[in-house]
């Protein structure tokens, strides 16, 4: 908003004028005195601009600023008026000046926050604590704004979960068998083999310490605690969020910036329904079933290991298991996994729908989303970690 520094005399015996420049000859030598309206609205005209920068060029080419200048006749002067000058008195104050108390406050914001042609703005380093306060409350503001979406969403899921409960027949269900297809079927040879690769890692890692004391058969019992209960789910889960999370966002974002969604918003076609329930869903069902693939996987991989390492031999190991292991594990690892794959769909959906239509933007977000992912799947897990902690142990 602009401020306005009015002379109440002047702007009452006449009215206001437009923005001009006199040359007095005072006992003093030649003293220039601009008078009329000098704000943004009068300026604007290019004429009078023009006529004005003319004005100001005095006779014999010498410095403005060593000139008198007398202010006094101006009826309005705005920050536009006062950069004007301070640009023509070449940003330093002239010899001598007849001004008003609130001309000058303007005049000196002007110079303040002027900077001389070629000079990078930078913040001052007595302000370097308010900036930073700053920048944490836009992060801060800007993460309760993804979380305020983020449990709308969540709400709009379970509205739509019970809309498909009284309509199956209207279910996008072609949908929903595409999504089982791309995010679990497809999935299964990548974690597979991860899983495999952790569960040698493990149990060569825990064969040099079990070895040292002689208790090669509780091999068994770290293995399936920590592959069942956690580092199954939790593994699969962070490759689906990396693989599958990723895609979600991609293939929302691309619907932003061809503009599909907003196509689909005019034919009434909800987002909620078509297109985040499919894939909440999809998730939901196939997140168990890469849970125990998984797990099955990096059990295979340590009984490889620890036959070769420790000479527990594979039928050793299987007839332990059950044993070392409560079925309330496997029961709390596939909970688990239906929470992993509606928050990595949820997530993935979020930053799909939060696309603008740019590619920087569709790079951003699914970044943003697989990070995001893997937090929030680390993050519950801890949470079911302290929750459960009394359940199979």
């Amino acid at each position: 908003m602009w401020q306005f520094c009015l002379n109440p005399r002047l702007v009452t015996e006449a009215a206001l004028s437009p923005p001009s420049l006199e040359w007095r000859d005072t006992a003093q030598g030649r003293c220039a005195a601009p008078t009329g309206n000098w704000t943004a609205a009068a300026l604007a005209d290019r004429g009078v601009a023009s006529q004005l920068l003319q004005a100001l060029a005095p006779a014999g080419g010498g410095p403005i600023a060593a000139l008198p200048w007398d202010l006094s006749g101006l009826q309005r002067l705005d920050h536009v008026g006062a950069q004007l000058l301070w640009r023509q008195w070449g940003m330093q104050w002239p010899a001598q000046l007849q001004v008003d108390a609130l001309q000058r406050q303007m005049l000196e914001r002007v110079a303040r926050l002027t900077l001389p042609p070629g000079r990078p703005r930078t913040e001052p380093s007595a302000d370097g604590t308010r900036s930073a306060i700053d920048h944490l409350g836009v992060r801060v503001l800007k993460g309760l704004g993804h979380a305020r979406d983020y449990v709308r969403m969540q709400g709009q899921l379970l509205l739509d979960f019970i809309q498909l409960l009284r309509a199956p027949r209207d279910a996008p269900w072609r949908d929903l068998s595409g999504h089982l297809y791309q995010m679990g079927a497809t999935a299964m040879p990548i974690t597979a083999l991860v899983g495999f690769l952790i569960g040698v890692v493990l149990a060569y890692l825990m064969a040099l310490q079990l070895r040292q004391f002689g208790a090669e058969a509780f091999i068994v019992n770290i293995l399936g605690i920590s592959l069942i209960r956690e580092l199954g789910p939790l593994l699969a889960a962070i490759l689906v969020a990396g693989r599958s999370g990723s895609a979600i966002t991609a293939q929302i974002g691309v619907m932003r910036v061809t503009e599909e969604l907003d196509a689909m918003r005019v034919m009434g076609i909800a987002h909620g329904f078509r297109l985040v329930m499919p894939r909440a869903l999809g998730l939901a069902i196939a997140m168990p079933l890469i849970s125990v693939w998984t797990t099955l996987a990096s059990l295979a991989g340590g009984m490889l290991a620890s036959d070769l390492a420790l000479k527990v031999t594979p039928a050793f190991f299987m007839q332990a298991l059950p044993a070392a292991v409560e079925a309330s594990n496997l029961a709390l690892a596939t909970g688990k996994s239906v929470v992993f794959g509606i928050l990595i769909a949820l997530v993935g959906c979020h930053y799909g729908l939060g696309v603008k239509p740019n590619t920087e933007s569709l790079g951003q977000g699914t970044t943003a989303s697989v990070v995001t992912s893997i937090t929030v799947v680390i993050l519950v897990d801890a949470l079911f970690a302290i929750l459960f902690k009394d359940v199979g142990i």
